[in-house]
């Protein structure tokens, strides 16, 4: 046990006191903060892009009924001939040219209209023109009916159901797609942390074999304590990087949020609502129509402290066990290159969990299929990060899944270090010979 502590230490340090470990610890938070505020404002200055439409309407329908808002303007033509539109469209570099020609009815005018662009129009535009031409065409279908305009203004009246749990708490639509999503964020982060650091591993095994350093370590501790020993140590590095992120990420969010002025005091209060009373509060915030602050209390509202806590958890354990695999085939193969073929199997398991565990989580986070990849070892500690957001108990996590999810993730570590040992022992001494997965399977018998 001595010498393993030896080797995690060893590991720990060489990997902490890497240049490029170091830079990218104290970068990153700063490169993904501005690449949020990137995006943010390149998609403010997309939305702020008007496009002008000329409209050349020669029939007595669709008078008023092209209104410009902040995204799209319309110019009225009159008195021009279609060609004459066009190329004052084209001058003045409009956006394009829609024309309506001259029919009996507002469904022959409709049929007959054409959208003139100097190349595809995005779907945004269409998706305007079509719902423009459709509520006037059903307008004028329910007055062709008999239905006033007056009747018509009150059957297009909005309605939105308002769901409500049986203990009279609001539900907000959409809320379990944003929690299923902001557990997902937290499966993609094990994800990357398993392929970053897994690959650590498989590259520090290949390395110190290729350079014979194997043989000479070798001679003084066993390959199972080599094995434990550079997988813990990178894992506590990983970990370390982890928490400084973490940490950084919280000073920059709190900056940004004192530098834009936001107030905290809505979300403070929001955690001391209790029950009921909470609930009342909640009722007139909604009537005084603040939907925003109700997304905001409800996501201070999700047991951030325990869904931390187990993400901790499947970190580690989900760490160890992919990590074992890629210590089992850098000790297998003699370069970086050989490796390809091993490790297609192993990343498989990985996008199957955010994928399915996204569709799963987002349709139905109880469903047999969502229960399924949170119990499966190889995808539990993806998905499972994706339902734990909802809470545990009635109405989430039931407790007995989340420690069968916890306790199989143990019993598979404990396997996959047992069969990753074995290959480990035999391939951390084998050179020049490009191992199959037959080979492989033989080593597991020796």
């Amino acid at each position: 046990m001595n010498k393993l502590g030896l080797i995690i230490k060893r590991e720990y340090l060489a990997k902490v006191r890497n240049k490029s470990f170091v830079i990218m610890t104290f970068l990153s938070p700063v490169l993904m903060v501005g690449m949020i505020v990137l995006i943010a404002y390149l998609t403010e200055i997309n939305d702020r892009e008007v496009r002008v439409l000329g409209v050349l309407n020669e029939s007595v329908y669709y008078s008023k009924d092209f209104s410009s808002t902040e995204s799209m303007s319309f110019v009225q033509f009159t008195d021009v001939s279609l060609e004459q539109a066009k190329d004052s469209v084209i001058g003045q570099n409009f956006y394009g040219l829609l024309y309506l020609p001259a029919g009996n009815s507002p469904e022959e005018v409709a049929r007959g209209t054409l959208l003139y662009t100097k190349e595809a129009p995005v779907s945004g535009v269409v998706d305007r023109l079509d719902l423009i031409f459709r509520d006037r065409l059903r307008q004028q279908r329910l007055l062709d009916l008999g239905v006033t305009p007056a009747e018509f203004a009150s059957i297009e009246t909005d309605f939105q159901l308002k769901t409500e749990t049986f203990e009279g708490e609001r539900n907000l639509k959409g809320l379990n797609e944003l929690k299923a999503f902001i557990g997902g964020g937290f499966g993609y982060l094990i994800m990357m942390f398993i392929i970053i650091y897994g690959g650590f591993v498989m590259r520090s095994v290949i390395e110190e074999k290729t350079s014979r350093i194997i043989e000479v370590i070798i001679s003084s501790v066993k390959p199972f304590q080599l094995m434990m020993g550079k997988i813990i140590g990178t894992s506590l590095a990983g970990l370390t990087q982890f928490a400084i992120w973490i940490f950084s990420a919280s000073l920059l969010l709190l900056a940004i949020m004192s530098f834009m002025g936001l107030e905290t005091s809505a979300f403070e209060t929001a955690g001391a609502l209790p029950g009921g009373a909470g609930m009342n509060e909640l009722s007139k915030m909604n009537s005084a129509g603040s939907e925003m602050q109700l997304y905001a209390i409800e996501l201070m509202r999700i047991p951030w402290a325990m869904l931390i806590f187990f993400f901790m958890i499947y970190f580690v354990l989900g760490y160890l066990i992919y990590s074992s695999i890629y210590a089992a085939i850098g000790a297998a193969v003699d370069n970086e290159t050989d490796t390809q073929q091993f490790i297609f199997p192993i990343i498989l398991p990985l996008m199957l969990a955010i994928y399915v565990g996204f569709f799963s989580v987002f349709g139905n986070p109880h469903g047999p299929i969502a229960v399924g990849f949170s119990l499966f070892p190889l995808t539990s500690p993806i998905v499972m990060l994706m339902r734990l957001p909802g809470g545990l108990g009635e109405g989430g996590v039931p407790i007995w899944q989340l420690g069968l999810s916890i306790f199989l993730l143990l019993v598979t570590f404990i396997g996959i270090v047992w069969l990753a040992a074995k290959i480990y022992r035999v391939g951390i001494l084998m050179y020049g010979k490009k191992p199959s997965y037959k080979e492989l399977f033989k080593w597991l018998k020796y």
